[in-house]
């Protein structure tokens, strides 16, 4: 049943289905065979001592072995929690911590439901509310403060250090597609996380944000939002109802997808929501572009997310030759202010009645 990890044995079945290591007795390990189930352990087959009596006294394991195989019996074949395994097919505790890009790749799961909440405060707020402000102060609070929270919830709990497994492919975020069937018929589920934690985390994270927003904000808009009409002042609350089951669905089914194409959809979107904003702001010079204090708020707000986006990609491993890409970041707010006048509608409207 149970052999020292030094002795050969046949790789486990799957990608991500491992041996639990039971016992570690100096460089010997003790960790039990690949599809041990909860049922073998309890079945007759299972060897124990018998006292006197003729009843059972026990394992033949020793204790150490023993607080193990509890561990197999909970858990199947499948790696605990926060462990995955390694080349030789046995888990391994995750000790790492997350690097550069995947603290990156979190922050952009964490803004997403930030910008979310500014967009529709801002949708539903109008023009003259002077809700907006405060409720945006808000939404940036409840963020931080989920993250916060999830940060020391997380392994090790009470510390804002987090320890993770390390992302080697795509595979790692859909382990659950790789549960092998040797038999073509029968399903045997032995993954876990084998990107521990980067996919739950971001679960607990707007679970709380959710919370929050449903704890503090009814009260905060219900004071303050005296301008809107009842049935437009909770709108933006309304919004964040449906867009947070959204966002879950997305982390869920696109998880891995996002974790590598991130950046560049910070980029893309960055500029192209940027162009639609000055284009229905009909901001064509530099004049239009400082006559309201709102219109440079979003402008700079557009350049942290356009220099997020190249860090994300650059990781600035380098940054004697990543740092002057930031140097990019006004280059299309300038493009466009530059030929805003050459794309007018009304002139090339006129331009072409005019045979030109």
């Amino acid at each position: 049943m149970f052999r020292a990890a030094v002795e050969v044995q046949p790789a486990c079945l799957g990608l991500y289905c491992g041996r639990i290591v039971l016992a570690v007795n100096g460089s010997a390990e003790t960790y039990g065979d690949c599809g041990v189930l909860f049922s073998w352990l309890n079945s007759s087959s299972f060897p124990h001592k018998k006292d006197a009596k003729g009843g059972a006294a026990g394992s033949v394991l020793n204790q150490s072995q023993d607080e193990g195989l509890r561990k197999l019996e909970q858990n199947g074949m499948v790696c605990p929690r926060g462990q995955r395994t390694d080349d030789n097919k046995i888990c391994r505790e995750c000790v790492g911590s997350p690097d550069r890009y995947d603290w990156l790749y979190l922050g952009f799961m964490a803004m997403l439901p930030l910008v979310l909440h500014w967009f529709f405060i801002e949708w539903y707020s109008g023009k003259k509310s002077s809700s907006a402000l405060l409720q945006h102060v808000t939404a940036l609070f409840e963020c931080s403060i989920a993250a916060i929270i999830t940060l020391l919830i997380s392994d090790p709990i009470g510390s804002l250090h987090i320890r993770s497994c390390k992302v080697k492919k795509l595979s790692d975020w859909y382990t659950m597609l790789y549960n092998p069937s040797p038999d073509y018929i029968t399903t045997v589920h032995c993954t876990q996380e084998a990107v521990y934690p980067l996919y739950t985390i971001v679960f607990k994270y707007y679970a709380f944000c959710l919370v929050l927003m449903m704890l503090l904000r009814p009260l905060l808009v219900k004071k303050i939002a005296c301008g809107l009409g009842k049935s437009d002042r909770f709108k933006s609350i309304y919004a964040a109802l449906y867009f947070f089951p959204i966002l879950t669905v997305l982390q869920a089914v696109g998880g891995g997808l996002l974790y590598y194409a991130f950046p560049y959809i910070i980029l893309v979107l960055s500029l192209v929501t940027l162009a639609v904003y000055m284009s229905a702001s009909e901001v064509e010079s530099f004049k239009d572009l400082l006559a309201r204090k709102k219109r440079l708020v979003v402008l700079f707000s557009h350049w942290l997310l356009h220099a997020y986006g190249i860090i994300s990609i650059s990781k600035l491993d380098k940054l004697e030759q990543d740092l002057p890409l930031l140097a990019l970041v006004p280059a299309p707010a300038l493009f466009y202010l530059l030929t805003a006048k050459y794309t007018e509608p009304s002139r090339i409207l006129s331009e072409g009645g005019n045979g030109h």
